[in-house]
């Protein structure tokens, strides 16, 4: 095994602690782009990559311990980082870019086509055309996502879109009509509007809800109505942008899990609320679960749904809504 070690460092140092798979890719790629520019400077390549020179050098020390079996059996990669600049040889069978798997690569497409249905998008023909390059460089991956149809909302949450795109960029506070489905009512409420999301195939507004004093997210399909105020919108400091990274809605631990058996006609549940679990129990019968802070929702719920759908679980929710319904059949007699 051959290369030269940069000062105070050795081959097989161990590397800071980060999870190993996002490891490994950057070691599958850092070799491609290595070869690809011959000689390539420390500094340049930590920047690329997005990390500190000396998680740079941590994994060049791992790609000396790296043996592969081509062109010849068990050929050592050699490499020298002397002077701070890069060199990366006998590498060849690992020299190309990874090339994206048929589901990779129609996932990206169908999230690009996603993203160019969003109003008033500013480089619309520079997307457009990096679309066109990802579908020809994806082959039968680009022929499989060409078959998904993306289509974002209705012409009424475009609309909606296109106002709160507006008093984002004049920094202008909102008056919404709001649709809450969990209290089956219209809310009134001014909002100073943060950002526009777009998460599973949903537009959703993210601001300050003065009525709440908190962050909330508001699905444009669900505004009634939709004024831009000439007041400045004033979001405080303290409101923190939410991580959608892992979905919209992260349950607690103190939260209930909740079982309900949903007819034909009450499938509607399913798509209104974040449900962990869906199964299809056949002749358009759902069984969905969920989890919720506020039980008294799901009472609501239960009795708005009626025979369309039954609380199997937990019991003594299921007997309380049972009480709740036997108590409003008693007003009739």
């Amino acid at each position: 095994m051959t290369g030269t070690a940069a000062s105070g460092q050795r081959p097989g140092a161990p590397p800071r602690a980060m999870p190993a798979t996002d490891r490994l890719q950057r070691l599958l790629a850092l070799v491609p782009y290595v070869m690809s520019r011959k000689v390539v400077g420390l500094a340049d390549t930590a920047a690329a990559f997005g990390i500190s020179e000396r998680d740079l050098v941590d994994d060049l020390n791992m790609l000396w311990c790296v043996e592969l079996r081509s062109p010849d059996p068990y050929c050592p990669i050699d490499l020298s980082y002397e002077g701070g600049e890069i060199v990366v040889s006998e590498a060849e069978s690992i020299d190309r870019p990874l090339r994206l798997g048929v589901d990779e690569a129609s996932a990206l497409l169908v999230a690009l086509r996603m993203l160019a249905e969003l109003p008033g998008l500013e480089e619309r023909s520079a997307l457009s055309r990096t679309i066109a390059k990802l579908e020809a460089a994806a082959g039968a991956a680009g022929a499989v996502s060409a078959q998904v149809a993306v289509q974002l909302d209705d012409r009424g949450t475009r609309s909606a879109a296109a106002q709160v795109r507006d008093a984002i960029d004049r920094g202008r506070r909102l008056h919404l009509s709001y649709y809450v489905p969990g209290r089956d009512e219209a809310t009134e409420r001014d909002v100073d509007p943060m950002r526009l999301l777009v998460v599973e195939g949903r537009t959703y507004l993210e601001g300050w809800c003065l009525r709440a004093e908190a962050v909330r997210l508001f699905r444009l399909d669900r505004v009634l109505g939709l004024t831009v105020l000439d007041e400045p919108a004033a979001v405080p400091a303290r409101a923190e942008p939410r991580d959608v990274d892992q979905g919209l809605f992260q349950p607690s631990p103190d939260d209930v899990e909740v079982e309900l058996e949903l007819s034909a006609a009450g499938r509607w549940v399913a798509e209104y609320f974040p449900c962990e679990r869906v199964t299809d129990l056949g002749d358009g019968r759902l069984r969905v679960g969920l989890r919720t802070p506020d039980t008294r929702m799901v009472r609501r719920l239960a009795l708005r749904l009626g025979e369309d759908g039954k609380v199997t679980s937990p019991p003594d929710l299921a007997a309380e809504i049972r009480e709740d319904a036997a108590a409003a059949l008693a007003q009739y007699a």
